[in-house]
């Protein structure tokens, strides 16, 4: 009963990810630097009601006292920050299937961050994965005719704010919190330019546009809080393949909402990353299977006779 609340949790925290890209066009006509400063400065707003609901003030301050955390959270809200600003000027701008291919491509960055950063070893079938997802990127490099700097932004960030998250090992509302602290003083600097200067769209164009500013906040607070809520309840493994439908349901928007273009390259070039995706799963899967089927007889005591 525990695991399948935590899987309907983790399911409903990827699926207000995957249709995040039908929110940030009804922000129009604020543009993608004032949507991103708006986020950051409301996502603070609800994380720290969050918190106060929680009390988990003590918690905070614990992080706040080691300066090593705060040395990995720091590098992590400013790697946040560009995943998210990419990531808006990207639906923003009619790109939508260029992102679905950033996080598409994530969980391989994840593993080519842990192979150079980490030291980690690769098997076999790992090296070939990343090695038709290279492939993948210079052929819809070619169809461009530009790296597709989009997506790999977007992959790469995300993978840099994962290690850095991991290293931090703090709880996901501290973490937001903290990150958002950061760079809220920056973001407020500039919505106060900007309104000053006349700029701005927040009170200027319509109550409903500055309720879905406002509302950047709680979409961005409530799937982080389901998914740290499925996290204590399910495998990892589980929460691994949910987040698959982050990118495949965005993949459909861009497609069958937006009305973007695949050329033939294209759908040879997702091919590719799927391919490499579907391969490193299924043997990741294989091998974590038969890692536990060999430590069972090593976990059994020995019977006293």
């Amino acid at each position: 009963m525990r695991q399948r609340h935590g899987f309907w949790l983790g399911f409903t925290a990827y699926l207000i990810w995957g249709f995040f890209p039908l929110y940030w066009p009804l922000l129009r006509p604020a543009g993608p630097v004032e949507i991103l400063a708006h986020r950051i400065v409301w996502s603070l707003v609800a994380v720290i009601a969050l918190i106060a609901v929680a009390r988990r003030w003590s918690h905070l301050r614990a992080v706040l006292a080691d300066r090593r955390k705060l040395g990995y959270i720091a590098v992590g809200a400013v790697t946040i920050g560009m995943n998210w600003g990419m990531y808006i000027y990207g639906v923003n701008s009619g790109q939508v299937v260029e992102t679905s291919l950033g996080y598409f491509i994530n969980p391989l960055v994840t593993i080519l961050l842990g192979v150079v950063l980490l030291g980690e070893r690769l098997r076999p079938v790992q090296w070939l994965g990343l090695a038709i997802a290279f492939a993948a990127v210079v052929e819809l490099t070619y169809d461009y005719g530009r790296l597709p700097w989009i997506a790999l932004t977007l992959a790469f960030s995300f993978g840099t704010y994962g290690l850095m998250k991991k290293k931090a090992d703090v709880g996901s509302s501290e973490g937001l919190a903290l990150e958002t602290i950061l760079l809220a003083p920056i973001a407020m600097v500039f919505l106060l330019v900007t309104h000053v200067s006349g700029g701005g769209t927040f009170g200027h164009a319509g109550w409903l546009n500055m309720v879905l500013l406002v509302g950047t906040g709680l979409i961005t607070a409530v799937p982080l809080l389901l998914f740290g809520a499925a996290a204590t309840r399910v495998p990892m493994t589980m929460l691994g393949l949910l987040q698959y439908f982050v990118p495949i349901i965005q993949f459909a928007i861009g497609l069958l909402v937006f009305h973007e273009q695949m050329t033939t390259a294209r759908w040879v070039g997702f091919g590719l990353v799927w391919t490499a995706l579907v391969l490193i799963t299924v043997e990741s899967l294989v091998f974590r299977r038969r890692a536990a089927i060999a430590a069972k007889p090593a976990d059994r005591q020995p019977e006293l006779v």
